[in-house]
């Protein structure tokens, strides 16, 4: 009898609700929901704020649920993706009325009409805002937005094709605390809204000045011209992607060495980048952690010297296609010891020469890829496996020689 009361008292059912809320903390999303249909009890442990702290809630918004958003309120989730859209975003924001982020991504039904209704008020709570491949957004929103959010930090826009420069500059005008903007294929962006970003256009905006990290990937329009107005004006700036930018050549990079806070760059695809834009880099105050070059046909053997001689923080470096060999790879070893990611993929010149010097010398090294280069062999590969920080090796493409 005394055993059958000593398990008894060990059930679960028996634990104090501040424990069952810690370990309801500890489960997946759809698993807390089923602890909640257990009983009560659990079901009062599992609505704990605790439990559900820094949850997203997906939903499919297709009818009317009384008890939906508060039982979201009574949970404390205050970020929401909606998944699917047949109602009324305003819905969302007046039942949850300390939502901080709202991700709508994908939902190409939302239109200026139905951002308009559902930021007719200022929402102060909503920090991120995600509005990507929303193709009927236009810069009306972006005005509303502007208007209503004012303490948005995070936006992104990417593949919203109808946005212009107009729009940045009612960014510019309403957002000073934005500190991520994504503007992706936004193809009617150019030179001039970036200018509006920089603060470039005072007397009608004072600019996005507080900018950390700005993503213009695919934006064609761009040229060198536009780096010089976020050099000049987003001085707080530590990342930029300017991946598949055509028109951005080595001045370009001249005018964002400069920057002291640039940590990311990205250059995959940027066709008219060559050694020459690299050494502007490798001399420069900016203290580049990681540089992706990738497909960069410009790219060779001298960039990895200037590269060796000026970037000495960095510690992740896309090299993919580029026209580099062994000679280049034993210039960069001598100093990147900390190097921790090195992407070599499809460069056709490099050996196991290079594996063995980076064998020798990258310590650190945590993840290489390899993907098609078809010189090197088994000799140099099983140099690479001895690195003990090694974690990630790609060998696509890769034939057994």
């Amino acid at each position: 009898m005394e055993k059958q009361a000593e398990k008894a008292s060990a059930h679960i059912s028996c634990l104090f609700p501040e424990i069952l809320t810690i370990i309801f903390s500890y489960l997946e999303v759809k698993d807390k929901g089923r602890a909640a249909q257990v009983c009560v009890s659990w079901r009062d442990a599992a609505y704990n704020r605790m439990v559900w702290r820094g949850v997203i809630s997906k939903l499919h918004l297709r009818r009317a649920n009384p008890s939906l958003f508060p039982s979201l309120v009574k949970r404390g989730i205050k970020r929401v993706q909606i998944l699917s859209l047949r109602r009324s975003l305003r819905d969302v924001v007046t039942g949850i009325s300390n939502l901080e982020c709202l991700d709508l991504s994908g939902c190409y039904n939302v239109t200026d009409i139905g951002l308009g209704g559902a930021f007719s008020n200022d929402l102060p709570c909503i920090t991120a805002l995600n509005l990507s491949l929303c193709k009927q957004v236009t810069d009306n929103s972006l005005g509303r937005i502007a208007q209503s959010l004012k303490n948005l930090e995070i936006l992104e826009l990417g593949g919203c094709c109808s946005i212009s420069n107009t729009g940045l500059l009612l960014i510019a005008w309403g957002l000073r605390k934005l500190k991520q903007l994504n503007l992706r294929s936004c193809r009617h962006i150019s030179d001039v809204g970036i200018g509006h970003l920089a603060g470039q256009s005072p007397h009608a905006a004072t600019g996005t000045l507080e900018l950390e990290h700005l993503g213009l990937q695919d934006c064609q329009k761009l040229t060198d011209q536009a780096l010089k107005h976020v050099s000049g004006g987003i001085m707080q700036l530590k990342t930029i992607n300017l991946s598949f930018c055509g028109s951005v050549t080595d001045t370009g990079l001249k005018f964002i060495s400069k920057m002291p806070n640039l940590q990311e760059v990205n250059l995959r695809s940027c066709d008219n980048i060559s050694d020459t834009g690299i050494g502007y880099l490798a001399n420069g105050t900016a203290k580049i952690s990681t540089l992706d070059v990738s497909f960069c046909d410009k790219i060779g053997d001298q960039s990895l010297q200037y590269i060796a001689q000026g970037l000495f923080c960095l510690r992740c470096l896309c090299l993919n296609a580029c026209n580099i060999s062994d000679d280049g790879i034993y210039r960069l070893v001598q100093t990147l010891h900390e190097l921790t990611t090195l992407n070599i993929g499809q460069c056709i010149r490099i050996t196991d020469k290079s594996l063995g010097l980076v064998a020798d010398n990258l310590k650190n090294l945590s993840s290489i890829d390899l993907y098609g280069c078809t010189k090197i062999t088994t000799v140099g590969l099983e140099k690479i496996m001895q690195l003990k920080r090694l974690t990630t090796l790609n060998l696509g493409l890769w034939h057994k020689r």
